[in-house]
């Protein structure tokens, strides 16, 4: 399909908050995954929201089965669609990296066809599902930073890992 352009901080387009999905298995929603996922994998990115893309829409792509290496030592996670998410968090937030996020979470939504989804994880996967999230609320991960010392380049703050640590 296409590789999109993302939006960079400063759009206000990604302090939206994004619409609902309330027609699923679609054209227009079929194109509009594509595109996420080409554009994701141009980026070897994690996960992506449609509102990085643009689209102000709640659907967030995540996962991946191959080595990625932006995050060459990070577990699997299984490709997911996961379109008008509702994340419950499972266990006491605590810092990992430079942004707070839940441990151990559980997610519902709906894939690309209206099928329920409902899991629960831990982990990466948790964070990756969060910080997708996140898009879909207008809520840019350095909103999140509690500790502006350590919030910067990643090279600077991490020299010795060759994957961020941050969002």
């Amino acid at each position: 399909m296409t590789v999109r352009d993302i939006l960079k901080m400063g759009d206000a387009r990604l302090l939206r908050v994004a619409d609902a999905v309330q027609v699923f298995d679609t054209p227009s929603l079929h194109a509009l995954i594509a595109d996420m996922r080409d554009t994701m994998a141009a980026v070897n990115g994690a996960g992506l929201a449609a509102p990085q893309i643009g689209v102000n829409e709640q659907v967030v792509i995540f996962g991946s089965t191959a080595r990625n290496p932006r995050y060459p030592d990070r577990p699997v996670v299984p490709p997911t669609v996961l379109i008008n998410p509702v994340i419950t968090p499972l266990a006491v937030p605590g810092l990992r990296g430079v942004v707070p996020r839940w441990s151990r979470i559980r997610y519902t939504g709906f894939d690309e066809m209206g099928q329920p989804i409902d899991r629960t994880v831990d982990g990466f996967h948790a964070r990756v599902v969060q910080h997708e999230c996140d898009h879909l609320i207008g809520k840019l991960y350095p909103m999140r930073v509690r500790d502006f010392a350590r919030f910067g380049f990643t090279e600077v703050l991490f020299p010795d890992i060759r994957a961020a640590e941050d969002d």
